[in-house]
């Protein structure tokens, strides 16, 4: 499904270029989006990675608000900041909005991805992480190349495969 009427972009620009400024207020939306309205997946309590903090952030912001395989060495990401007002609507819509959503296994850890296509613009992915009665918010990131919507794409329909897939409930296994 591909949706139209998403929460507005947050741009640099709009900040006239300056780094810190926008970064803060990057950092607001997370905190009024995580902190103060706290959202659920399918009735399940969401909280984030506070540790190890960096620059002064919670380890959730600093990981969808950055990108890079080396977790000390990540760096800021303008397209995941820009769309971080996504992130909590995509969690909270998934069902309604028709997303596509499947269990993700990872490192040996059980994930929810949830991918949210948008016309006109790049997609969107949030991950969840299956904890014990409650899922963290792990990461968020676009899908900026054709390679990676297949990626997805193939494994969302290995999933839809499933005994699983076919009820469409992802739970943790």
């Amino acid at each position: 499904m591909k949706l139209k009427n998403l929460p507005d972009l947050i741009l640099l620009s709009d900040f006239n270029g300056n780094w810190h400024s926008y970064i803060e207020a990057v950092y607001q939306i997370f905190q009024n989006d995580f902190f103060e309205h706290k959202p659920r997946f399918r009735g399940t309590c969401l909280r984030l990675k506070r540790h190890p903090v960096q620059n002064g952030k919670e380890y959730t912001f600093y990981h969808i608000t950055h990108a890079g395989h080396d977790e000390h060495n990540r760096v800021p990401d303008l397209r995941r900041c820009e769309r971080i007002r996504w992130a909590k609507p995509s969690i909270e819509n998934c069902d309604r909005w028709r997303l596509k959503v499947w269990p993700q296994k990872r490192r040996g850890e059980d994930r929810i991805c949830i991918w949210l296509e948008v016309e006109n613009d790049l997609d969107y992915c949030v991950i969840l992480n299956w904890r014990k009665g409650y899922l963290l918010l792990w990461t968020a990131f676009t899908l900026e190349y054709v390679h990676e919507k297949k990626k997805k794409l193939k494994e969302y329909e290995a999933w839809l495969k499933t005994t699983e897939g076919a009820e469409q409930n992802p739970t943790p296994s």
